[in-house]
């Protein structure tokens, strides 16, 4: 019996990468949108071009609480739509109205060990508005795993990623998917 497409199995589904910042939701998004049939949303881009200014910047002038304002109506537009991988923002996880609309898609989340964030992060802090204010890298990520990881395991798939190339990370996922949806 011939093997149905991904694209066929997950019929329309929206999937949302959720994960910590340098999970590699950003880099990896596009490649599995590719190779599946589907659109490609960064929301984090979609947040910046809304505000008309970078997410660091809303953050120093307008606070955390107006950007997951921002996020959460962002995310309810996307949301509306079908057949999209998505990458959102670390934090999204924290607000439980943003569950509902992450839950009508099939939600991946990029696993990465602190180690790998903390290497990660080292070589890429720019623009992370969580690091900024000259606080202790591994602290900032142990106080963020410690708050998220248990929302991160409400997502319907886990995605180990080690030293695999972002490619290589979409491949895992493709085959997963099928086992998840079969279940």
């Amino acid at each position: 019996m011939k093997k149905k497409p991904i694209k066929e199995i997950i019929s329309g589904r929206n999937l949302y990468l959720i994960g910590m910042m340098a999970s590699g939701k950003s880099v990896t998004g596009p490649l599995l949108a590719k190779k599946i049939g589907y659109r490609f949303i960064d929301s984090d881009n979609v947040i910046e071009q809304v505000a008309k200014k970078k997410i660091s910047k809303i953050f120093i002038e307008d606070g955390e609480k107006t950007f997951r304002n921002i996020e959460k109506k962002v995310l309810h537009e996307i949301g509306s739509n079908h057949s999209l991988v998505i990458s959102t923002g670390g934090g999204i996880v924290t607000s439980s109205s943003n569950w509902g609309i992450l839950h009508q898609g099939i939600v991946i989340w990029l696993d990465l060990t602190k180690g790998k964030i903390i290497s990660r992060l080292k070589n890429d802090h720019l623009n992370r508005p969580m690091l900024e204010g000259g606080q202790n890298l591994e602290t900032v990520v142990d106080k963020l795993l410690n708050e998220r990881i248990p929302l991160y395991k409400e997502a319907d798939l886990r995605v180990s990623v080690e030293d695999e190339t972002p490619s290589d990370v979409a491949e895992k996922i493709i085959k997963m998917l099928p086992d998840i949806l079969n279940s």
